[in-house]
């Protein structure tokens, strides 16, 4: 029955066309709150939060805990990510995204003959860059927080010492990872961790409690600094990996100036550097409105997947030379996302055919099991946070006596330039190893304003198709003015430039339209991808959802 009315969402969506007016936008405070999450356990205590008086940060910081137990395949405290905020008519973008340890160089996943060694950037401690996540947390208490931070972690304690049902989609992931671990004959001790949690029971996870405990009593030096570092650095060098207690304790969080632009009569509040998603967000909705028809396009039509499909080429020529860590790599953001750049760069486009892609070059002379979650408190601030440890369940590691994952990040730099990663994302220079460095990401943690009032929060995992996610939850609210649920579960597509012609697509575009995009050239991949969670306000009211194909939960109150 969840499938038919989902199915049914999904139909609906691509019979609505396109409108140029959005919504009939409000700058009144709000007097409501709203929560969407990727489970339930983090959704109710943010909203717990919230009502003891928190606000937005507050909660956001509480999920993230709560995620780092109950949802292990993405939720952390070992691995890092961004978090947008908008508070008092401010917004501020929170990075802690892991860093390459000391020892990190550019050749370290290459063989002799300069190969790149398969899976040694995926699979175990050499694969961890050193994890931001609680210090990111920390910063954004120490900036915006107003509850005790004790009471800000005490939810994840509980959860991890006293235990929590599995879910049914938890247990499942789980098993297939464990399975697809021993096929490919891969050493982890990640069984040993969670081979118990099966589905309906209750799940404990004690050493990871005991870790918490430090956290929530000492903050960030309970794990970067004292028995938790010591903790980490020993399993690192008993087992050949570099991350060291002077990684830990060199490591900071940043306070960065997020990316805000004009678009359709908007402010788009975006990540910047080193999300690569902020920048080809803007460029993807700037190209579309340079180049859709007057008449307006269909939702998921042949002509609307094919022209956003040829911005990506774009897109992803542009990500793959120019994009790194803003700290070692002057990103060029202004020129990127200038009006008359892109009108040049779109100037190549047809809406009739397919561009050759070798020809795509840049223009100027990044696990699909990451996590994201969006806030709105009764004050209009909001939160959109996306976090990961890279692919489900990370490196497959856990810290023995310490209870976490370990995340596999250093995938996400450029192992070899012109050499795909895990999401077929193609690097250079601008993103090769260097220690101390921050690996690219795809993460794109948005927020849309109207007469700096909060018109949506959006996110996605996914890898690179987080991009996708983000740029297509903005067109379907703003441009076919759908609300969120539809936003969340209406179908969407992605294309990256490589592989060559390809269009990874939802279910649901019809067959006449795979059809014909087949007949322009495009092989259609249709496997499901992302989980949004979403906030929009109409009219003054909060409209929240989050994606029916995951385990999440979205409260409005």
């Amino acid at each position: 029955m969840q499938q038919l009315a989902r199915k049914t969402r999904f139909l609906l969506s691509t019979l609505i066309v396109l409108q140029i007016s959005a919504f009939s936008l409000s700058a009144e405070p709000l007097h409501q709150s709203a929560v969407a999450m990727p489970d339930a356990y983090s959704a109710d205590a943010a909203r717990s939060i919230l009502e003891q008086g928190g606000n937005a940060v507050d909660a956001a910081i509480t999920a993230h805990f709560v995620l780092a137990v109950t949802l292990p395949e993405a939720g952390n405290i070992g691995g890092g990510g961004f978090m947008l905020i908008f508070k008092n008519n401010e917004g501020d973008f929170i990075d802690y995204r892991e860093t390459a340890p000391a020892l990190a160089h550019k050749n370290m996943y290459l063989d002799e003959q300069g190969d790149v060694i398969p899976y040694k950037s995926l699979f175990g401690v050499h694969a961890s860059g050193t994890p931001g996540s609680v210090a990111g947390m920390w910063l954004a208490h120490k900036k915006h927080g107003s509850l005790p931070w004790k009471t800000l972690v005490q939810p994840a304690v509980t959860l991890a010492e006293e235990g929590f049902v599995v879910h049914p989609k938890l247990a499942s992931s789980i098993s297939r990872y464990i399975t697809r671990l021993e096929k490919r004959e891969i050493e982890v001790n990640f069984a040993d961790y969670f081979a118990e949690a099966k589905e309906g029971k209750v799940f404990k996870q004690a050493e990871l409690a005991a870790t918490l405990k430090l956290i929530r009593d000492k903050g960030q030096d309970g794990f970067y600094k004292g028995k938790t570092a010591k903790t980490i650095a020993q399993f690192m060098q008993q087992h050949g990996g570099i991350i060291s207690e002077t990684d830990l304790v060199n490591y900071t969080a940043k306070s960065r100036t997020p990316i805000k632009a004009d678009w359709n009569g908007f402010e788009v509040l975006t990540s910047p550097p080193p999300s690569s998603g902020g920048i080809a967000i803007l460029q993807w909705l700037k190209m579309f409105e340079l180049l859709k028809p007057e008449q307006g396009l269909e939702l998921n039509s042949t002509t609307y997947v094919h022209l956003l499909a040829e911005i990506g080429k774009r897109v992803f020529a542009d990500r793959a030379e120019y994009l790194g860590d803003p700290d070692f790599f002057d990103v060029p953001v202004a020129a990127l996302t200038n009006n008359e750049y892109l009108k040049k760069r779109s100037s190549t486009i047809s809406l009739n055919a397919i561009s050759t892609t070798e020809n795509i070059k840049p223009g100027l002379k990044e696990s699909e099991q990451t996590t994201h979650f969006s806030i709105v408190d009764k004050m209009g601030n909001a939160v959109a946070n996306t976090t990961t440890i890279n692919l489900g369940f990370g490196s497959g590691v856990v810290v023995e006596g310490a209870g976490f994952l370990l995340n596999d990040e250093m995938d996400d730099f450029s192992a070899k330039p012109g050499v795909m990663n895990a999401f077929g994302a193609l690097g250079g220079v601008a993103n090769e190893i260097q220690p101390q460095k921050r690996m690219l990401s795809s993460m794109t943690p948005s927020i849309l304003l109207k007469d700096n009032t909060v018109q949506m929060v959006t996110g996605s995992p996914g890898g690179t198709t987080i991009i996708s996610s983000v740029y297509q939850s903005i067109l379907n609210a703003i441009e076919f003015n759908l609300n969120a649920e539809q936003v969340v579960n209406s179908p969407r597509f992605h294309h990256q430039l490589w592989p060559k012609n390809v269009i990874r697509s939802h279910e649901g575009l019809s067959d006449k339209v795979k059809a014909e995009l087949e007949a322009l050239g495009y092989k259609v991949d249709e496997r499901r991808f992302g989980d949004l969670h979403v906030i929009i306000n109409k009219d003054g009211k909060l409209d929240a959802a989050s994606q029916a194909s995951g385990r999440g939960k979205s409260i409005v109150f």
